[in-house]
C-alpha cells in the first residue's frame, strides 16, 4: 500500500513540546517564535523531518503556520482545513484563525505588545513573506529575529534523518524534450531578466529542467535539492550523492556541474561577490538565501522561477502521456465504482475503500504495461460528515463505517510515468435526500460551465472562477477553497503558477491542465465535490465570431452519478454536455474493462 493509515500526530504532545519550546524561546530572550509548515523548499509536500508543524501541534494540514507565544499558541490554516484543524488540535492550547482574513502579520501587528520579539528560521519563511512581516511588524514595533538554528530541530529529540532516496531519469520519450535543450532555454531567460545567476528552490522545476525524478517526499516524485543556473556556463546542481546511481551521475554530468546541498551557501556566496547579480523568485525562494547574497556583496533580482511557466505549459508529448493515464485511470476507476456499487452500505469502510481503489488502479497500470509508481496524494474517503472535511485523511482512529442514505466522497489521483492524474467522485448509498440531489446538481452545473467555456486568450483564473458558483450563488451557498489547481507531468498534483481561484492571477495558456472542482459541504452531514481535469486548448474561431478562442479539453473518464442528478435543474446545453460526456466515457473505457464492469458503466453513463 501506497497509503498508510496511522495517525503520524497527536495533539496530546503537544503541550510538553511546547514547554519545551517557551524554555528555549525565554533563554535566547525571545517573545514568540513563528513555526510555519512549510520546508526549505516552500513546497506543499514536505519529507517526514520537515513536518515541524505536525510535531509540535498535532495539525496535519498541508497548508498552516503556528505562533507560539509565552502564554498563548496560535493557529492559522485557511478554508480548506477548519474543521481538520479544530479536530487534530488542543482547544485549551490553541486558538485556531483564518491563514487568509487574519495571517499572522495581521494577528501580530493588532495584538503584539510594543518591543515583542518573535523569532523565525529563515530557511523556512520566503523573501516575500519575511518583507511583508517585517512593514507590518515595523509599525507595531515588533522585531523580528532570524535565527541560527531552528528552535523546533532543537527540542525534536528523534527527528527523523533527511531522504536520500534515489534519482531517477525521466527519459526523453515521457519528457519530450532534452533536459540540455531546457536548461538552454532557462539560460536565455535568465538573460532577459537581467540576472547573472538564478537559484532554483523548488523541487518541481529542478526535476522538469534536468528530466529527472525522485522519491524524497510522499507521493509526489521530487528528488529534493537546489540549482543555480547562470547566464553563461553550466548550471551547478545540489543533490546528496547519496541519492545518485553511476548511471545518473553520468547523465547529469554532461550538462550540469554535480555538488553536495552543503556547498549551495558558500557557492552562491562566491557568486555574489563583486556586486554579481543573483535572481531570487521573492515568492517562493527562502530569506536565507537573500540574506547570503547581500551579505556577500551581491545584489538580488527579483524574477519569477523561469521554469514555472515551461513545466506548466505541457508540450505534446506530455500532454499525450496524460490523456494515456487518464484511460488508464478511467479503467481502475470504473472497476472501483462498479464494485462499490455491488457492496451493501454497511459492508464499506473509508480504509477499505482506499485499499480497493489502491488496488484497482495497481491492476489497470500492470494490465497496461505502465506501472502505478504512487498514489498522487493520500485519498479522501469520507464516508457521511467526513465528507464535509475537505482535505480529510482517514486513520485507524477516525475510520468510519458506511450507512444507508449517506454520501461517499471519493478524491483520489494516481501517478504513473506518463502522467498524473486526479479526480472526485461523490455517491449515493441508497436513496438520497432531495437536498442532496439538489445541491449536487448545483454542484455539477458549475462543473459542466468551465467544462463547456470559451474565453479569449490573457483570460486568468480568477476572471472564471466564478462560473463555477453562479449557481451555487443563486442558491445562497458557496465553497470555502479554489475551483482548480495546476497539476503537473508525472509531477506534483497540485502544480503552480495557474490555477482557478479568486486568486487566480496567471493567465491561462495552451498545454495547461487545471482540475475543475466546485463542491458543497455541510458540516456533520456530507460534503459533496465533482472533479475532473481539464486542459487548456489552442484557440479556434467560433462560426460568425471576431476573436479565437481558448476551451477546455476534459481529461478525465469517470461516470458522475446519475442518481444524485436533478435532471429538471439542467439546462438544454447541460444535459447534452453531460450526456455526451457520458458517451464518451463508454466509448473509451469499457473496451479496457471486463464484461461485467463494461455492462455497469454502460447503465452509469445512459443519456439522462
Amino acid at each position: 500500500m501506497f497509503q498508510i493509515f496511522n495517525s503520524t500526530a497527536d495533539p496530546t504532545h503537544a503541550k510538553p513540546r511546547i514547554e519545551r519550546l517557551r524554555k528555549l524561546m525565554a533563554e535566547h530572550d525571545l517573545d514568540g517564535v513563528l513555526v510555519p509548515r512549510s520546508d526549505e523548499h516552500q513546497g506543499e509536500y514536505v519529507a517526514v523531518c520537515s513536518e515541524r508543524l505536525a510535531w509540535l501541534t498535532g495539525f496535519t494540514g498541508s497548508a498552516g503556520a503556528a505562533l507560539i507565544l509565552r502564554d498563548k499558541a496560535i493557529l492559522f490554516v485557511d478554508g480548506r482545513y477548519t474543521l481538520q484543524a479544530k479536530e487534530q488540535t488542543d482547544p485549551e492550547l490553541f486558538t485556531i484563525e483564518s491563514l487568509i482574513d487574519n495571517p499572522p502579520r495581521e494577528w501580530m501587528k493588532a495584538n503584539l505588545p510594543k518591543r515583542s520579539r518573535v523569532g523565525f528560521d529563515p530557511w523556512l519563511h520566503t523573501i516575500g513573506e519575511i518583507k511583508a512581516l517585517r512593514e507590518a511588524l515595523e509599525e507595531a514595533g515588533t522585531e523580528l529575529m532570524p535565527l541560527e538554528r531552528n528552535p523546533v530541530d532543537a527540542i525534536w529529540d528523534d527527528r527523523p534523518a533527511p531522504p536520500a532516496e534515489p534519482v531517477r531519469i525521466h527519459p526523453l520519450e515521457r519528457a519530450g524534450e532534452a533536459a540540455a535543450d531546457k536548461l538552454s532555454r532557462l539560460a536565455e531567460t535568465l538573460k532577459e531578466g537581467g540576472a547573472d545567476h538564478m537559484v532554483l528552490t523548488d523541487p518541481s522545476s529542478i526535476a522538469w529542467s534536468f528530466n529527472i525524478r525522485g522519491s524524497d517526499v510522499p507521493h509526489t516524485p521530487l528528488a529534493l535539492g537546489f540549482a543555480i543556473l547562470s547566464a553563461e556556463g553550466k548550471p551547478r546542481l545540489f543533490l546528496d550523492p547519496k541519492k545518485l546511481s553511476g548511471e545518473t551521475e553520468r547523465y547529469l554530468r554532461d550538462f550540469a556541474e554535480l555538488h553536495p546541498p552543503a556547498e549551495l551557501e558558500s557557492t552562491l556566496a562566491g557568486f555574489s561577490e563583486n556586486g554579481a547579480k543573483i535572481g531570487l523568485d521573492s515568492g517562493i525562494a527562502a530569506e536565507q538565501l537573500r540574506l547570503v547574497v547581500e551579505d556577500n556583496g551581491g545584489s538580488v533580482v527579483s524574477v519569477s522561477d523561469p521554469a514555472a511557466l515551461p513545466r506548466a505549459t505541457k508540450n505534446e508529448t506530455e500532454l499525450q502521456g496524460a490523456r494515456d493515464a487518464h484511460l488508464r485511470d478511467g479503467a481502475a476507476l470504473a472497476r472501483f465504482l462498479a464494485w462499490l456499487d455491488s457492496r451493501k452500505p454497511e459492508e464499506l469502510d473509508e480504509i477499505t475503500v482506499v485499499k480497493e481503489l489502491e488496488g484497482f488502479r495497481r491492476r489497470a497500470g500492470e494490465e497496461m504495461q505502465m506501472p502505478l509508481r504512487d498514489i498522487s496524494f493520500d485519498t479522501i474517503s469520507g464516508a457521511g460528515p467526513n465528507g464535509a472535511i475537505i482535505h480529510y485523511r482517514v486513520t485507524e482512529k477516525t475510520n468510519r463505517r458506511a450507512a444507508a442514505g449517506e454520501l461517499f466522497l471519493i478524491d483520489s489521483g494516481g501517478q504513473y510515468e506518463d502522467g498524473t492524474t486526479d479526480v472526485t467522485r461523490t455517491v449515493a448509498l441508497g436513496e438520497p435526500t432531495e437536498e442532496m440531489r439538489h445541491r449536487f446538481t448545483l454542484v455539477l452545473k458549475g462543473m459542466i460551465a468551465l467544462s463547456m467555456l470559451r474565453f479569449p486568450e490573457g483570460t486568468r483564473g480568477m476572471d472564471i472562477d466564478a462560473f463555477a458558483r453562479v449557481a451555487l450563488w443563486k442558491a445562497g451557498l458557496d465553497y470555502g477553497h479554489g475551483t482548480g489547481h495546476g497539476v503537473g507531468s508525472y509531477l506534483s498534483v497540485h502544480e503552480g503558477p495557474q490555477r482557478i481561484a479568486k486568486t487566480g492571477k496567471e493567465k491561462l495558456r495552451t498545454g495547461m491542465i487545471l482540475s475543475n472542482e466546485p463542491g458543497i459541504y455541510r458540516e456533520g452531514h456530507y460534503g459533496i465535490r465533482i472533479e475532473n481535469l481539464i486542459v487548456v486548448s489552442p484557440p479556434e474561431a467560433i462560426p460568425g465570431g471576431e476573436k479565437e478562442m481558448h476551451g477546455f479539453e476534459t481529461l478525465t473518464l469517470v461516470p458522475i452519478d446519475r442518481r444524485l442528478i436533478e435532471t429538471a435543474l439542467l439546462s438544454d446545453d447541460e444535459r447534452t454536455w453531460l450526456n455526451d460526456y457520458h458517451q464518451r466515457v463508454f466509448d473509451e473505457i469499457s473496451p479496457l474493462v471486463d464484461g461485467k464492469t463494461a455492462d455497469w458503466l454502460k447503465e452509469a453513463t445512459a443519456p439522462l
